[in-house]
């Protein structure tokens, strides 16, 4: 069944929005805030003979050396703006425009990927934090196959499903404790929800086994689109979460600057299923008004899991 051009419209649009937030947050976060470079950069296992014998310099001299800090954070900095660049690109981006689609989709994917890696190395290796960041770094993949090759779609789909089920499954590690459950996590639920700490323990426990069941679900055809669904919605609070959970009337600014970016890159964990939910149930004109004008040729969809629904 081909996708009608509205539907089309509808996924580019999710597909555009999702990746600009990840986009735009992290460009922020590089430019305004830091990443976690450090944690390679700094790393005298990994780094020490490379300083020593290619730069013939003392591993403390490194460590201590002004220019050097200076060197790094002027680098996540430009990183930053790379970011920015890529952010702009995935709102003025168009099927012709292949090349420039390498460069900033691709590339800013590239980016994303490493960046998830340096997230896992900071957290001790935790598997589940590298997979935690799946919809993150590929949903700009997701946009580029869909804008420039001619892949199935309905694989395309089953790449985001996989996305879903790997970001929500490694979530739910650290909501259910199987991993060092965050005080962040802990924090956000007495600061959003009026409960005690006991409950909201429960809570998230409670949440995580969710996140586990959703994972499995959104592959089933008959319950596949209920399963989205919820994750559209927890997807949605648990990024709007990080700005509730932390907000501060007297620290206003601060807030807004420190939380807001933590959301935008956490509201693509709700788009990415609304994309997958529009994909098969293309007759729900949910985002009418922020259709693209541009119309693809390229996008053939078998609703196999549609129809058996």
């Amino acid at each position: 069944m081909a996708q009608s051009s509205n539907s089309e419209r509808q996924l580019i649009t999710i597909l555009k929005l999702s990746t600009f937030l990840i986009f735009i947050g992290r460009a922020y976060q590089h430019i305004v805030w830091d990443a976690p470079y450090r944690a390679f950069l700094w790393d005298e296992g990994i780094l020490k003979g490379v300083i020593e014998n290619i730069f013939g310099v003392s591993w403390n001299e490194y460590v201590t050396s002004l220019s050097a800090a200076s060197t790094i954070s002027f680098s996540i900095k430009t990183i930053g703006v790379f970011y920015l660049m890529c952010a702009i690109a995935t709102l003025l981006i168009k099927p012709n425009m292949k090349r420039l689609g390498k460069l900033f989709l691709i590339g800013g994917s590239i980016g994303l990927f490493v960046l998830a890696l340096l997230y896992c190395k900071e957290k001790f290796f935790h598997v589940g934090q590298f997979f935690e960041y799946t919809i993150q770094f590929l949903s700009p993949v997701l946009l580029y196959l869909v804008l420039f090759t001619t892949v199935e779609f309905k694989k395309i789909r089953l790449i985001a499903l996989i996305a879903i089920a790997l970001t929500f499954s490694c979530h739910g590690l650290y909501a259910v404790g199987y991993y060092p459950r965050p005080g962040s996590f802990i924090d956000m639920t007495l600061n959003s929800l009026p409960m005690n700490e006991p409950s909201a323990h429960l809570l998230l426990k409670i949440a995580g086994i969710l996140d586990f069941v959703i994972a499995i679900a959104i592959f089933i055809p008959r319950i596949s689109y209920a399963a989205l669904v919820y994750a559209f919605i927890w997807g949605g609070l648990t990024a709007i979460a990080r700005l509730v959970g932390h907000f501060h009337v007297d620290f206003l600014g601060n807030t807004f600057s420190q939380w807001t970016w933590e959301v935008l890159i956490r509201l693509p964990h709700a788009l990415i299923p609304l994309f997958v939910m529009v994909a098969d149930r293309p007759g729900l004109n949910l985002i009418n008004k922020l259709f693209f004008r541009k119309d693809l040729q390229n996008i053939s969809y078998t609703a196999d899991a549609t129809e058996q629904a």
